[in-house]
């Protein structure tokens, strides 16, 4: 796409499949170093085999500490950091009425202190290179969307809130902050993928009474958009919130 990120380092957190692999892939093909992230070593490894040119740092970023150590080490490495994306999160929680303290403190951690503790640790490096940040979150945390989880639409609405308040000060020292909301994202063991092999036809049903293009979006649909959002290419986006979604939502 053209979008002068050659040579920029980048940081994808949750990055060993899915959504995250995609925007890791889509910013190497722009010319990045990537650094790929994810809990788990030997998927690390899978991916960064498969995205020749990545380099791979296992760390757990709903641990503050964790997220700091992930930090030093990809600053120690490349000399700066120029793109975090920030991909940690899930959707998969109790239905809406079963909520437990147990249960909203896990969903947060996933949704929103994975990212409020990468961006604390990435701040000074962000600040040292004007960078950018770019934030996966979800349609969910803009409307009520039926039988979703609670727990994971307030988490995701908490994000929104954190993009936009945290993108004045930030924005002070020259760093950007967005956030992208995706709908219904078919990819490999994806809630959309368990759905599809239980009842096609019922999504198919879904898809042509809610979605405005009738269908699901891709994880490549959502990596242009963040590789758009980290370049220098969207220099005066900073504190939103990027649906993309086929045209689902109402508000």
């Amino acid at each position: 796409m053209k979008l002068d990120l050659s040579g920029k380092v980048a940081l994808v957190t949750g990055s060993s499949r899915g959504i995250g692999r995609a925007i890791a892939a889509t910013l190497l093909d722009e010319g990045c170093k990537v650094v790929l992230n994810g809990r788990s070593a030997s998927d690390l490894a899978r991916s960064c085999t498969e995205l020749d040119g990545t380099v791979a740092i296992a760390a757990d970023v709903t641990c503050p500490e964790e997220a700091r150590n992930l930090l030093t080490s990809v600053v120690g490495k490349f000399g700066k950091l120029d793109i975090l994306v920030c991909n940690v999160g899930s959707g998969r929680s109790v239905s809406p009425g079963n909520e437990t303290l147990v249960e909203w403190q896990r969903i947060f951690a996933l949704n929103l202190w994975s990212t409020t503790n990468t961006v604390e640790a990435a701040r000074d490096a962000l600040v040292a290179s004007k960078g950018s940040i770019v934030c996966i979150s979800s349609i969910c945390g803009i409307e009520v969307v039926p039988g979703a989880p609670v727990t994971y639409s307030a988490a995701k609405a908490a994000l929104h809130a954190y993009v936009r308040g945290i993108a004045r000060p930030l924005g002070l020292q020259g760093v950007r902050i967005n956030a992208v909301a995706p709908g219904n994202i078919l990819f490999e063991e994806s809630v959309w993928s368990r759905k599809l092999a239980q009842d096609p036809v019922a999504v198919r049903s879904m898809l042509e009474r809610d979605v405005a293009l009738s269908r699901l979006g891709s994880s490549n649909d959502i990596a242009g958009l963040v590789a758009y959002l980290a370049s220098p290419r969207a220099c005066f986006a900073t504190g939103s919130i990027w649906t993309i979604d086929g045209g689902q939502i109402r508000s």
